[in-house]
């Protein structure tokens, strides 16, 4: 048996109060400023990465040509001499 006995009138639950929704305002806000997130660090990742795949693509195509890029440059820097 337990020792825990209440006595007297028993005390009222505390009311469950209910979360208020947002306003569509405040929902609008808040998916702008999730997508701004996301897309600043989207870019931080994506720009680098299009950046060194252009480089490597250039790379390739000029090894596919059988020239490289030392090469290009002293073939402009010839052509603007002669100018």
């Amino acid at each position: 048996m337990t020792t825990d006995l209440h006595e007297g009138p028993l005390e009222a639950s505390p009311a469950i109060v209910a979360k208020t929704r947002p306003s569509w305002r405040e929902q609008r806000r808040a998916r702008r400023r999730r997508r701004v997130w996301f897309e600043e660090i989207l870019g931080w990742i994506l720009v680098p990465l299009i950046i060194v795949g252009c480089y490597w693509m250039f790379e390739l195509t000029l090894n596919a040509l059988g020239t490289s890029t030392g090469a290009v440059i002293n073939g402009i820097s010839t052509i603007r001499s002669a100018l």
